[in-house]
């Protein structure tokens, strides 16, 4: 069972997005087993966009991640990166598939609604960064069974 970071931005939190988004991840039939509504703190968004530094886009990242609350989460089931990362569509809205979080609402890259880790490294980094183990919940839903092949 793969577990991921995902995160609804400022925007995706502003516009009112945030059912909308875990209403696709769970329809999915991926589980959640954490959430923080928080505020992004100076160096928690600087660790984040760690692997940005000396872009030049590096300082707009910090200070979006910090404009607003956002909802932090983790996500698991089989293929979790995958499969969330092709919900959200890809990073520039006006190229994501229809029927994806941003082609359905986004229009520009700055302002794409969510950030999803991009691969299992990401992940475990993302969510060690963002969660503590004890704030992970492991768990079975009855649904299980008819969702995964392997529960």
């Amino acid at each position: 069972m793969e577990r991921t970071f995902v995160m609804v931005k400022p925007d995706g939190v502003q516009r009112g997005l945030v059912g909308e988004i875990v209403a696709r991840l769970e329809r999915r039939g991926l589980r959640l087993v954490a959430a923080k509504f928080m505020t992004v703190g100076k160096a928690l968004a600087e660790e984040h966009y760690g692997e940005h530094k000396g872009k030049p886009f590096y300082a707009g990242l910090v200070d979006y991640i910090m404009s607003g609350p956002v909802l932090a989460m983790v996500w698991e089931g089989p293929n979790a990166i995958a499969a969330i990362r092709q919900t959200m569509g890809a990073t520039r809205p006006t190229e994501a598939a229809p029927g994806t979080v941003r082609h359905d609402f986004g229009l520009e890259i700055g302002r794409n609604l969510t950030h999803a880790s991009d691969k299992l490294e990401t992940a475990e980094r993302e969510v060690a960064l963002w969660f503590k183990p004890e704030e992970q919940v492991t768990w079975t839903r009855d649904v299980d069974r008819w969702v995964f092949e392997k529960a």
